[in-house]
């Protein structure tokens, strides 16, 4: 069911698999919030991804804080093993409501729209009809502050990242595989574009500094190019 590992001398894995699946995600996320409302001296972050939940954590901190007659490594395993059997896992009916996401699907901003157009023999207009007629769950933040994972798209759009990465501009919106996702930030990426949010997801200064958590649910919608200079989303 799980498989837990340490990766270095301060850090530990619990592992639940490797798919694209919400209930299990919900299980990561529920148990990454016990371990951050149960915290131990020692504790430096407990980071969640699709399937599997790290801790890292200093060892010389909780050797001289705890006794215990077995190694730091059994202790902090010991604590994933007791979060993963007493955290619950939320629900779809308990979640927040959905987050509405504005998004110019203008070929200017979606420079990869007729690639995937011809990749995949849909018309642009029939790639934004299946992208933002669904509503996502957000895996994971990750990559860069605030940049998220959504899945899963329509099957008519999966499609390859490719195959080197190219400067993207913040609030661009692209598919990779099965997943979407939005830049937070100009950077390097390999995510085909389809289009951008005049939104900002990652705000230093902001509190919180991101839009979206993991766990949020979130549904795309198209403004026009007017809409997107204008602010008027």
């Amino acid at each position: 069911m799980y498989r837990i590992y340490s990766i270095g001398d301060a850090g530990i894995t619990l592992d639940m698999g490797n798919q694209i699946d919400e209930k299990l995600n919900r299980k990561i996320l529920a148990i990454q919030q016990w371990l951050l409302m149960h915290r131990f001296e020692g504790l430096k972050d407990v980071i969640a991804s699709y399937c599997a939940v790290s801790v890292l954590y200093d060892p010389f901190v909780i050797k001289s804080r705890y006794l215990f007659s077995s190694s730091v490594f059994e202790f902090v395993k010991q604590k994933l093993e007791e979060a993963w059997l007493q955290s619950e896992a939320g629900n779809e009916e308990n979640v927040e409501p959905v987050i509405s996401i504005p998004v110019c699907y203008d070929e200017e901003f979606g420079r990869d729209l007729a690639y995937i157009s011809k990749e995949k023999n849909l018309s642009i207009d029939q790639i934004i009809q299946l992208h933002s007629s669904k509503i996502y769950y957000v895996y994971m933040i990750g990559f860069l502050p605030g940049f998220s994972y959504l899945a899963e798209v329509d099957e008519k759009l999966i499609i390859p990242r490719k195959p080197k990465p190219v400067p993207v501009i913040a609030g661009s919106v692209g598919i990779a595989g099965s997943q979407t996702g939005i830049y937070s930030l100009n950077c390097p990426g390999g995510w085909q574009i389809i289009g951008r949010t005049p939104l900002k997801l990652f705000d230093a200064a902001a509190s919180p500094p991101v839009v979206l958590q993991a766990g949020n649910k979130v549904r795309f919608y198209a403004i026009s190019k007017k809409e997107f200079l204008s602010g008027n989303s």
